[in-house]
């Protein structure tokens, strides 16, 4: 089977659509239809884009098995959220009815396939405009069909070959500029069941080039007119593959085998879906103020924090350290322009989506990293503002409530007892108080801004956010060994399932995870952590039970109350972002071999080059940068400590060109999937007796060497002194 793909691979790229193209590049190892099918919850799409751009296209249908298409959107507003502007080819006077297909070939530039064994339709992407090539086949009418998506818009003929739109969502409206390459034979205005949809009679082979705007119809004219001026698609497609050759190009990898090279570039490319600059030639729409601003700067929009802050933004800040000052200035505009420094900064404004105040993760991860170039000073009293003045229930905005001035003055979120009826009117109907989970992420986070304190200028509220800091430990039950549901007398909420109990997704206590998840979330004081659990044998004791634990009932009764507890060992949620550093936790415990043990293992089961290939919501490169890290053998744990964990790569040679210039390279010639066990490891010629290692050395390039072997070694890391740097005390800018 694995064979078959890979000539069909060839054969693909050797065909005259990637004429000029070169074979060994790594955009020929991704395959956008991996993970193409939900587990459970929703699947990735086949996203054709411009790395952290506007224009964003994939056909419209359930998923990768349904074999009908019922829109191509001109763009999408979010992943997962909006798509903006259907347009539809169709054959014949059946004008609703979805059209089958087939022959679909997928790549980040490039999108063809046929509807109906017969029309092909063909795409390519520029950053705020796109180009679709359209083959009719048969001798009926050929139309296309433009409709606004959300229910709210107007669609216009106004020329003999010009087609414009406008789309009102959430408050805001987008628009779309679009030309045709031969005349329209004619047109009609349908309604449907309210909905003004455009039928546009067109001849057996047109083309269509368009540009979307988020500021105007006169904007989006402009965008086209900069971006795709000619009628030249292969020139389009060609701009496209060179983008996408250009950052995929960044990390090399040699060794592993074809699928593991394309699980790995595919995770890559989907690390670019996000942040997007809607700054259109010096101006851009801003729903955090409502209003148009004139800036010679990029404005990034949509970034879900809760998701990327683990390792998509510090794959980012790796890779690309400038952007990533770029993409925080943003959202100090956004605070600037709002009052509150932003959850999720979608292009509609800030959606106050999970919990936590990630931006304070994020930005002091970068800081620490050296990435400066961005108002530290702004940033910090943002981040202090939603700290302390805004509320940090689940799924809401605004001013504290009195949930938050209780947490304030106790150090933690109270619980509603069982059977309490919920009494505060600002939570959250579904989303409920998640009072354990905002306690420990909110304890994360107000670590993150004690560190940023200094550099900001604020040393004097560094003993506050310290304290905040530590209020982990007041949801942590050391007579039952878990991170535990308080109420607001103090006393442990019972009974409780450290499995089960919380309702839908835990709700009640946690974030779509259980108590055997969040046992782990304190990425800034695990030394603190260890010692609440009886010490560092007994926390390797939890850890290991982690992962072997039954789930204590059905399959059914289980996924039906977690949804997101896909990706399951034990009771380790690899499907889920608060999972994510717990395989790397053995490092700290004096028995990397086990993180090594573990990380292969997830890999090779839950990261697979197939349309089942992702085991949760990839959302947006939330997930896929915790692969694009794990496979190249080292990982962050603590967003604020400019530290990687190492792994066990699966690749025997992996090179990342920096942006200064400097090459960092992994060197693992023995590495296989038999071989993944390290040995001995070398950092620059010298003896590495410690499973970490900085982001400063990267930055230096070098090489780290490891000698992999069957067998562990489990002397090799395990030392005290070894031991990664985790304490509430730690301070990041020394």
């Amino acid at each position: 089977m694995q064979l078959n793909r890979l000539l069909l691979g060839m054969a693909l790229f050797a065909s005259p659509f990637a004429r000029g193209q070169s074979t060994t590049s790594n955009v020929n190892y991704v395959d956008p239809t991996i993970g193409g099918v939900g587990i459970i919850l929703e699947p990735t799409r086949p996203t054709v884009h411009l790395p952290n751009s506007m224009v964003r296209v994939f056909p419209i249908r359930k998923d990768q098995l349904d074999d009908r298409i019922h829109d191509f959107p001109l763009t999408i507003a979010s992943h997962r959220q909006e798509s903006l502007f259907g347009m539809m080819p169709i054959s014949g006077d059946d004008y609703f009815a979805p059209r089958v297909w087939d022959r679909e070939r997928t790549t980040p530039y490039y999108y063809s396939t046929f509807l109906d064994d017969a029309d092909q339709v063909e795409f390519t992407p520029a950053a705020r405009s796109g180009y679709f090539r359209f083959h009719f086949q048969g001798k009926e009418k050929h139309y296309l069909r433009f409709q606004p998506l959300n229910g709210k818009g107007t669609i216009e003929a106004t020329g003999k070959q010009v087609i414009t739109g406008t789309e009102q969502f959430h408050g805001m409206a987008a628009y779309f500029y679009a030309e045709l390459s031969t005349p329209i034979v004619g047109v009609q205005t349908l309604d449907k069941e309210g909905q003004k949809i455009l039928l546009a009679e067109v001849p057996a082979a047109t083309a269509v080039k368009y540009g979307v705007s988020f500021v105007s119809i006169e904007q989006a004219k402009i965008n086209l007119q900069k971006e795709i001026p000619d009628w030249n698609f292969d020139a389009v497609k060609d701009k496209a593959f060179k983008a996408w050759d250009k950052v995929l190009g960044q990390i090399n990898v040699k060794g592993g085998t074809p699928a593991q090279k394309r699980v790995f570039y595919t995770s890559l490319y989907r690390t670019y879906e996000r942040m997007i600059n809607i700054n259109e030639y010096g101006k851009y729409y801003s729903a955090y103020d409502h209003q148009v601003h004139s800036s010679d700067k990029p404005f990034y929009a949509d970034n879900w924090l809760w998701d990327t802050y683990i390792a998509l933004e510090p794959l980012q800040t790796l890779l690309h350290p400038s952007t990533e000052a770029d993409k925080i200035s943003s959202y100090i505009q956004m605070y600037e322009q709002s009052g509150w420094m932003p959850s999720f900064a979608v292009v509609t404004g800030d959606m106050p989506c999970m919990t936590g105040n990630h931006a304070a993760a994020w930005m002091a991860d970068a800081w620490f990293k050296g990435v400066h170039n961005f108002d530290v000073a702004k940033a910090y009293e943002g981040l202090k503002k939603n700290a302390l003045e805004a509320t940090l229930l689940p799924w809401r905005n605004g001013p504290g409530t009195e949930l938050d001035a209780f947490y304030n003055t106790h150090g933690y979120m109270p619980a509603l007892r069982p059977g309490e009826k919920e009494w505060v009117s600002e939570v959250h109907g579904f989303e409920r108080r998640q009072s354990v989970a905002v306690t420990l992420e909110n304890s994360f986070d107000d670590w993150c801004i004690a560190q940023l304190a200094i550099p900001a200028g604020k040393k004097e509220d560094v003993p506050l956010f310290l304290k905040r800091a530590a209020n982990y430990k007041n949801v942590f039950r050391a007579d039952k060994g878990f991170m535990w549901p308080k109420d607001s007398a103090g006393s442990w909420i019972e009974p409780f399932d450290p499995k089960f109990s919380g309702g839908q997704g835990g709700r009640d206590y946690f974030t779509e995870n259980n108590a055997y998840t969040y046992n782990w979330d304190v990425k800034h004081d695990l030394t603190g952590l260890f010692g609440l659990m009886g010490g560092p044998k007994a926390a390797e004791a939890n850890l290991d039970q982690l992962f072997r634990e039954g789930l204590g009932r059905s399959k059914y009764q289980l996924w039906y109350t977690f949804p997101d507890a896909t990706g399951l060992v034990g009771q380790f949620v690899m499907g889920n972002e608060p999972s994510f550093h717990i395989p790397y936790l053995y490092n700290y415990l004096g028995a990397p071999w086990k993180t090594q043990k573990r990380i292969r293992m997830l890999m090779d089961t839950w990261y697979t080059d197939n349309l089942f290939g992702i085991p949760g919501d990839e959302d947006g490169g939330g997930m896929t940068a915790f692969v694009v890290f794990s496979m190249m053998g080292f990982c962050p744990v603590t967003p604020g400590i400019p530290q990687y964990n190492i792994g066990s790569p699966v690749f025997t040679q992996v090179t990342i060109q920096l942006e200064n210039g400097k090459v960092f390279t992994i060197n693992a010639p023995k590495s296989s999937g038999e071989n993944k066990y390290i040995q001995s490891a070398k950092l620059d010629g010298k003896v590495l007796n410690k499973p970490w290692f900085t982001h400063q050395e990267v930055l230096k390039g070098g090489v780290l060497e490891l000698d992999m072997g069957a067998a562990p070694n489990k002397q090799w890391g395990s030392g005290e002194q070894a031991l990664p740097p985790s304490s509430i005390n730690y301070k990041s800018g020394e």
